[in-house]
């Protein structure tokens, strides 16, 4: 389980991120994190991920409180957090097993990082990854003859590989068109809770975070001000996440499909 509690993050020129921020996130929950860009969702993410150094508060994953670790001890929690991000991370000119074997890396010794040694159950479990995601035809091709979807996938197959504790996704499928974006989405969702792990998530479309998500968390001007259920998320919610938003909402009509 994830407990974020009165966290609070300032910038060197003094601009207030985030603001008292108290957030958690139960195992097999998925949490969609809402808001117009600059709100401070992105901010939270490496915050918890140790990336983000934190003015105030906590930060507890399984009963450790991550904001209080020294660099070793923070790369161990780090090598238990699966991080999904918007621009795949995908090395294109390595086969797509040896993407989703990178996962392994902080599970392995130095000497066997540094050679990229993987014994047979690590590959084991870097192809059940794959399974997963549907990808397994994928494993021996380079991972640039990849759709943006499948790069998407490998993604969240290498976080799989983690055997993670929490995932992490910042905007996952922000660069996808909706039919691609809506097949991650699902595939994420799936064995996030199939695995038992908490996935909190930031999305900009509305719909797919209502489709999806457990919960809906809104955050506007690095305070939350909409926590609940995706069927409360009625017009004064969304009012109050982008009141300060001078452009449209981001809801996405193709969004409709039912899990």
């Amino acid at each position: 389980m994830l407990e974020v509690t009165q966290l609070r993050v300032v910038y060197p020129n003094g601009y207030e991120a985030l603001k008292s921020i108290n957030l958690t996130v139960r195992d097999g929950e998925i949490v969609a994190l809402i808001g117009r860009s600059g709100a401070g969702k992105s901010s939270m993410l490496r915050c918890i991920n140790g990336l983000q150094p934190i003015a105030g508060g906590s930060i507890v994953l399984d009963g450790l409180d991550v904001s209080k670790l020294n660099a070793r001890a923070l790369a161990d929690v780090r090598r238990r957090v699966g991080f999904i991000w918007q621009e795949y991370n995908v090395v294109e000119r390595l086969t797509v097993m040896d993407n989703v074997l990178t996962g392994r890396l902080g599970h392995r010794r130095d000497w066997q990082s540094l050679v990229h040694f993987f014994g047979r159950g690590e590959r084991e479990i870097a192809l059940r990854s794959l399974e997963r995601v549907h990808l397994l035809h994928r494993a021996t091709q380079r991972a640039d003859r990849l759709s943006g979807g499948e790069k998407q996938r490998v993604s969240i197959a290498r976080a799989l590989a983690q055997q993670p504790r929490l995932i992490l996704a910042d905007e996952p499928v922000a660069s996808l068109d909706s039919e691609l974006a809506w097949q991650v989405m699902h595939d994420l969702v799936t064995v996030s809770r199939e695995e038992d792990v908490p996935t909190l998530v930031t999305i900009h479309a509305v719909d797919l975070a209502r489709t999806f998500a457990d919960r809906i968390v809104g955050i506007a001007e690095g305070n939350v001000v909409f926590d609940g259920p995706p069927a409360d998320l009625d017009e004064r919610a969304l009012d109050a996440i982008y009141r300060f938003d001078s452009g449209p909402r981001p809801i996405a009509a193709a969004f409709s499909r039912s899990t």
